[in-house]
């Protein structure tokens, strides 16, 4: 299916629920909020360094001043919580994947926005029928918008199609096949390609990668009850299939790969094969930033099952949200929607590898289509199958991530069977955290 046709079905598809509505650009000229200091809190990604770099024009057309700070994903969560605690005002804006907004939204922390889009004096940049409906969708909570996506992405396969070529492999449609193709890279490029690369830095980053194999093989986060339900058959082949690839094709220190140490041992050539965020494609195919340019392949996360409760591409959304506690919301609500306005958005591109825009303006500009055509089908091919339920949303999400992503490092690590761990994980989840 043609880019523009997979777009046209994904937007179709996931509109339902989404009303659009026109609003005019306001009088920035009136500068209602000049004098007022914004703190924003964003994690470390393209998109954030962007709108870091344009904040200047904002301050200039408003009179404000806003402090933009930039940490890694990983020390989002706990500053925030944090903060939100201690009902700090410490940030007014703060950038955190959508998993969160359940336990923000139950205790309180952050602010809808729905009173502030139907603002005339503050919603000019806000344009509801611009964002891609899905990732909007993903800011609701029970009818209630709580936030707006910075940049949303899935996950797929990316492999050496020319290391594959050479070898005569096939892009891998199951986990077996991708566990024989690992070994076929190793094996034939005499070490000097590791077969696979992965995260498996404990907690988000291993647990964010590893759901798509829990998926894949079958199994599931949470039962009828909403008890968890990884001490299952399923859950435990996917982590032995995960710490197998790691273990025998995998490069040194894979336990300590986060997000960026994953893309950076692909990207440089040092990896036949890794599955991660579809953003990886825009620097895959960066020429300044990598050496694979034009030798990746892109292609659906394999399967190990004809069972699955779900699908194994994620959806990934990281919104902002404006804390409760901030003493100048209406303000921060001005800078959230030019941050994310099309313009923005589209120019954004130009300074960063930023290929999860929000925006359906700037994902069908030339530009976009320009720097990221070698692998946009893929990434749209693995949205239209994005499942919705890929990682816990729940209140308890951030508590059942972490300790599940210590149980499974275990595993990686070989100090405990994949049997043992994720039933003393189960148990202690249901009785501590689920009770």
């Amino acid at each position: 299916m043609s880019r523009k046709l997979i777009l046209l079905a994904l937007a179709v598809a996931l509109i339902v629920g989404l009303s659009g509505y026109t609003v005019a650009i306001g009088e920035a000229a009136d500068r209602p909020f000049e004098g007022v200091t914004l703190n924003v809190l964003l994690q470390g990604h393209p998109a954030s360094e962007a709108i870091r770099t344009l904040t200047p024009e904002f301050e200039e057309m408003t009179g404000m001043r806003v402090n933009v700070e930039i940490i890694p994903y990983e020390e989002i969560p706990p500053r925030a919580l944090l903060m939100f605690s201690q009902r700090s005002d410490s940030y007014d804006i703060i950038h955190n994947d959508r998993l969160h907004t359940q336990g923000y939204v139950v205790n309180d922390y952050i602010l809808s926005l729905d009173e502030f889009v139907s603002n005339s004096e503050i919603n000019g940049f806000f344009d509801k029928s611009d964002f891609v409906p899905a990732y909007l969708d993903a800011c609701y909570v029970d009818g209630v918008l709580y936030g707006l996506p910075v940049y949303g992405e899935s996950t797929f396969l990316m492999y050496r199609k020319d290391l594959f070529e050479e070898y005569g492999i096939s892009a891998p449609e199951t986990m077996a096949e991708m566990v024989e193709a690992a070994r076929t890279v190793q094996e034939r490029s005499g070490g000097e390609v590791v077969g696979v690369t992965l995260r498996g830095a404990a907690g988000i980053h291993l647990v964010y990668v590893w759901s798509g194999f829990l998926w894949a093989h079958g199994g599931q986060w949470f039962d009828a009850d909403g008890k968890l339900d990884l001490a299952t058959p399923e859950a435990i082949a996917a982590i032995e299939t995960y710490a197998k690839l790691l273990q025998e094709y995998g490069p040194m220190g894979y336990a300590n790969f986060g997000w960026q140490e994953n893309r950076l041992q692909f990207q440089n050539g040092r990896a036949g094969m890794t599955i991660d965020a579809t953003v990886n494609g825009a620097f895959c195919e960066d020429p300044d930033e990598s050496l694979v340019v034009g030798k990746t392949g892109y292609a659906p996360v394999p399967s190990a099952s004809d069972n699955q409760k779900g699908g194994q591409h994620s959806l990934a959304v990281h919104p902002l949200f404006i804390s409760r506690f901030s003493r100048n919301p209406e303000a921060a609500f001005l800078f959230t929607s030019w941050a994310l306005s099309k313009d923005v958005q589209v120019r954004a591109m130009e300074i960063a590898a930023h290929s999860g825009v929000s925006s359906l303006g700037a994902m069908n500009a030339p530009a976009f289509v320009e720097r990221y055509g070698a692998f946009t089908d893929g990434m749209l091919e693995a949205l239209s199958k994005a499942n919705v339920d890929y990682l816990p949303t729940i209140a308890e999400a951030n508590e059942i991530i972490d300790r599940v992503g210590r149980a499974l490092s275990e595993v990686l690590a070989g100090t405990r069977t994949a049997q043992d761990a994720l039933e003393a994980v189960n148990r202690d989840i249901n009785e501590n955290v689920l009770r």
